[in-house]
């Protein structure tokens, strides 16, 4: 009878910490927003909102450090006031989350006005995303590259593709739909791999024509209809490097808003040590080569601003923190010198 009560209280007080858990409370809150059209709306009036323009979100340079300002809803519709806009510019926001204490968080873009008055106004300026994230702390990060994708999506989805009739987005902005077919259009991911090639004592990075001078990062590519992981790893190596992948380990996954939503989905590959000569596709590619440790070392320490010599060429540096390819070189740098 004992081990009954005993079971009994385990399971009671699982329940519990559950119904009491901070992460559930957030995620059931979140999910309300999104169902509730006249909740979210309420949610619009005491939450914090990130502005963008045309995609590049807000920030303000603090010292040496550049922050993510959350305005409140107030302070939107002021500037908004003084630039004699519609209240309905609130509506176009889009739900991107919330605090622990269910403060909802929004996106706004105001592409459609004058981006010196916002500016001026803020103390602020308005940056590329791929630049801000070289610049802005880790926890921002993965907000504005939701916000963006969001507010992509959405720009991109204004009608519908089966009667070409304008589509109506929700409040929270978790759907769009056409009332004139009754489709509901949501938001979707595209799954990428990005994989880090090693033969055992080398990594091999690459460099595609349009990245910054000097930067290397790992091989990626999106996913083909019917390919499992597995499989997009293999053909992505064979066809950007002419290598053939012996065996591979999931690493980790992460949200990356470029060239829209994508899911990057993170792997370590190796390839035989004999047959590790580089075949590039000069189509996709400008340049990718082995690496040492001692090289690949220097490189994470090394800045894009630093990178330039006096002769005009770039020492090799890699993407920014946030970026999961980083992740990837240092737990490759890592298991060299375990």
């Amino acid at each position: 009878m004992a081990a009954v009560y005993q079971a009994l209280h385990r399971r009671v007080s699982t329940l519990v910490c559950r119904l009491h858990s901070t992460y559930v409370k957030k995620m059931r809150y979140l999910n309300q927003l999104k169902e509730d059209d006249s909740l979210c709306r309420q949610a619009q009036t005491s939450g914090t909102f990130y502005l963008f323009h045309n995609l590049s979100p807000f920030l303000q340079k603090v010292g040496k450090k550049y922050l993510v300002p959350q305005l409140s809803a107030a302070e939107v519709r002021g500037i908004l006031e003084k630039l004699q806009e519609a209240e309905q510019w609130m509506e176009e926001s889009v739900l991107i989350g919330c605090s622990d204490e269910h403060s909802p968080r929004f996106a706004l873009d105001l592409g459609a006005l004058d981006k010196s008055v916002i500016e001026s106004e803020l103390q602020g300026s308005f940056t590329d995303l791929r630049k801000a994230l070289f610049v802005v702390d880790g926890k921002d990060s993965p907000l504005l590259a939701s916000a963006q994708s969001l507010l992509r999506w959405h720009g991109s989805h204004q009608y519908c593709s089966k009667s070409g009739q304008p589509t109506q987005k929700n409040p929270a902005g978790s759907k769009r739909v056409c009332h004139a077919s009754g489709v509901t259009y949501y938001p979707q991911v595209s799954p990428v791999v990005i994989t880090l090639v090693s033969d055992g004592s080398r990594c091999l990075l690459a460099r595609q024509p349009s990245f910054p001078p000097g930067m290397f990062t790992a091989l990626s590519g999106f996913c083909d209809v019917g390919e499992n992981v597995e499989e997009a790893v293999r053909r992505e190596v064979a066809e950007e490097v002419g290598l053939e992948v012996e065996s591979l380990r999931y690493a980790a996954s992460q949200h990356w808003p470029f060239p829209s939503g994508s899911l990057m989905i993170a792997c370590h590959a190796l390839v035989g040590a004999q047959r590790a000569e580089i075949s590039m596709d000069t189509l996709e590619l400008e340049e990718a080569r082995w690496f040492g440790l001692e090289e690949v070392v220097e490189g994470l320490k090394r800045e894009p601003s630093s990178s330039k010599q006096d002769d005009g060429s770039f020492l090799p540096w890699f993407p920014p923190k946030q970026a999961i390819a980083r992740q990837l070189i240092r737990e490759w740098v890592q298991q060299q010198t375990a």
